[in-house]
């Protein structure tokens, strides 16, 4: 199914708050709006806001479609990839505290790491990476120099990777995959949520409901989550009209949970249980619990999204490069094929399956 968008209604606005606990605001220069059907290059992030054809959506997901999950086998899609070159500060506390890293902790080092980098002003990071390799060249200190080296190729490959080519947050892509959903206003979790990205993209899509952000790191819920810029627009619908139109965080009825999702207190009673970036951290023995959680909060016929980074060399090249900032935690990247059959084996009927520009993505139910 495919979602109209005729012209915007600017005037009509979702009823809701935001509700979170101490809530940390960042004092920023607005930055000029963004009209509909354009993009523009922020010094942070790229704002998007074009809104192809809804015939043309489909050139945003790849599906290289399975026809019939049931004859898939684990020879035929091989096993995911394993990340396994740690950051440096995984590796020091493991020294200084003479064991392995809990879980937990690997992801408060990666969740402050990740959030630095979407802090950057990228443009200034450049130029002050490069008086740097300037001033150590002068030097002809080698040690010097391979460090800022390493500094210049990390900021090359963010900028490209999240600010240039759109690829982590990817509204096109993401608003492909989740189009055509058989919902209205929407009760949304979302499972290991830092910022919260991909249910703030569908309550924009299918306004009017609410989303509940589920991470057991206070920290996604002041930080990730609490400073993700307001002026950051999310292209959807307006309910009046069905005109598009660009939505912002404030206008949304967003619930912040800071817990273990085996402690979450909800029944069957959600439309859509998404999680992003959260099974490939699971070794084998544990991945048919992390999809249970998929299940065990849906209401009948409610939808199951799931997306991983996926398995190519853009990829391997982003976690090697970017390994200090990345890889705290255990991580694979795998193919749509690998991530479906994991689903499939482990009780969902699969609906929609491809991948967009960074990340594996698919749409599911219960069987």
């Amino acid at each position: 199914m495919s979602m109209r968008m005729p012209q915007e209604d600017a005037d009509t606005r979702m009823d809701g708050a935001v509700h979170r606990e101490s809530p940390v605001h960042i004092v920023t220069t607005p930055e000029p709006a963004v009209e509909l059907g354009q993009t523009r290059l922020g010094p942070h992030f790229r704002y998007d806001l074009r809104a192809p054809d809804p015939a043309l959506l489909d050139r945003f997901i790849v599906e290289n479609p399975v026809y019939d999950w049931s004859q898939l086998s684990w020879r035929d899609v091989g096993r995911p990839f394993r990340v396994e070159n740690y950051a440096n500060g995984r590796r020091v506390w493991e020294e200084q505290n003479g064991d392995t890293m809990p879980v937990k902790t690997a992801w408060e080092h990666f969740n402050r790491s990740f959030h630095s980098w979407f802090m950057k002003d990228v443009p200034a990071e450049q130029s002050r990476v490069l008086r740097d390799l300037a001033r150590k060249l002068t030097g002809l200190k080698w040690s010097d120099i391979t460090a800022v080296w390493e500094d210049l190729q990390q900021v090359a490959v963010w900028n490209f990777a999240h600010r240039l080519s759109d690829s982590i947050w990817d509204p096109r892509g993401k608003r492909a995959l989740f189009r055509g959903l058989d919902v209205e206003k929407p009760r949304i979790l979302f499972l290991g949520a830092a910022e919260g990205y991909e249910a703030m993209q569908l309550l924009a899509m299918y306004p009017g409901g609410e989303a509940v952000l589920v991470d057991y790191d206070e920290f996604c819920m002041t930080h990730r989550f609490g400073e993700f810029p307001d002026d950051y627009p999310f292209l959807g619908v307006n309910p009046r009209t069905g005109a598009p139109r660009a939505w912002h965080k404030s206008e949304m009825n967003i619930t912040y949970i800071v817990d273990d999702i085996r402690n979450l207190p909800f029944g069957r009673e959600f439309d859509i249980v998404i999680s992003v970036g959260l099974l490939e951290h699971f070794p084998d023995e544990y991945k048919p619990e992390c999809l249970d959680w998929h299940r065990r909060f849906l209401k009948p016929g409610g939808y199951a999204i799931v997306t991983t980074p996926r398995l190519s060399w853009k990829s391997r090249l982003f976690y090697h490069v970017m390994a200090e900032a990345m890889n705290y935690t255990y991580r694979e990247l795998m193919t749509v094929q690998q991530m479906g059959l994991y689903l499939y084996e482990n009780g969902f009927d699969i609906l929609r399956h491809g991948y967009i520009k960074a990340h594996n993505g698919i749409i599911a139910r219960p069987r």
